[in-house]
């Protein structure tokens, strides 16, 4: 994977991200929290559990930059994002256009394409 520019990813909603990149962030912004989690209920230290409980509201913003990207990679608004709020369906179908289904090949009206 080449250079990432890691404040581009994380924190602007403007362009597009390829499926990597966006399994990279989520990688990043999901698993390591709760492996500080599993740490701070290991430990039973309520500081620990206030700093990790903390860290989940920061990550929201470059969890929201990553998804509105991704999506913007399969040819759609950001708004798209608010499909996972659907009950069941919801995270289903986010999960499947954004985690599995290519992007739009070629430049769209959200930038060029990642790959090229």
């Amino acid at each position: 994977m080449e250079n990432i520019d890691w404040a581009d990813l994380l924190f602007k909603f403007d362009g597009r991200i390829n499926r990597g990149k966006f399994w990279l962030g989520v990688a990043i912004l999901y698993v390591v929290p709760w492996l500080l989690f599993l740490i701070a209920g290991a430990v039973n230290s309520s500081f620990l559990w206030v700093l990790v409980s903390l860290l989940m509201i920061v990550l929201i913003w470059p969890g929201l930059a990553i998804s509105i990207k991704r999506w913007h990679d399969r040819g759609k608004s950001g708004w798209w994002i608010l499909i996972g709020l659907i009950p069941l369906v919801g995270p289903i179908w986010a999960l499947i256009e954004t985690g599995f289904l290519p992007g739009t090949p070629g430049p769209n009206q959200y930038g060029p394409d990642p790959l090229a």
